[in-house]
């Protein structure tokens, strides 16, 4: 039983793309409180297509909970679909921001 929780812990890495209406409505500003309420490191950004990605690291039930809410999105948005890739950490980030 304790190694499962010590694996839920782990830091690990996820890659995360959201589509539907997910642009001008707010969304990255929303996936920059949640990360940052639940003590996630990362970036979330605008893609051309009109997708946003988000790449996020910390432990892997923490990165779980921000899919989730990237699933559901704020108020004005329409997510249609959040697919998530799981990666190996880089340890590159100190913070959780917003690029432009």
């Amino acid at each position: 039983m304790q190694i499962g929780f010590i694996f839920y812990m782990e830091t690990t890495r996820a890659e995360i793309i959201a589509t539907g209406l997910v642009q001008g409505v707010g969304f990255r500003y929303y996936v920059a409180r949640q990360a940052e309420k639940l003590g996630l490191i990362g970036y979330t950004k605008n893609l051309y297509s009109g997708e946003i990605l988000t790449v996020v690291e910390g432990p892997r039930y923490l990165v779980e909970e921000i899919y989730n809410l990237i699933k559901i999105g704020p108020s004005y948005a329409d997510v249609k679909n959040a697919s998530i890739k799981w990666c190996e950490p880089k340890n590159e980030f100190t913070k959780f921001e917003i690029r432009f």
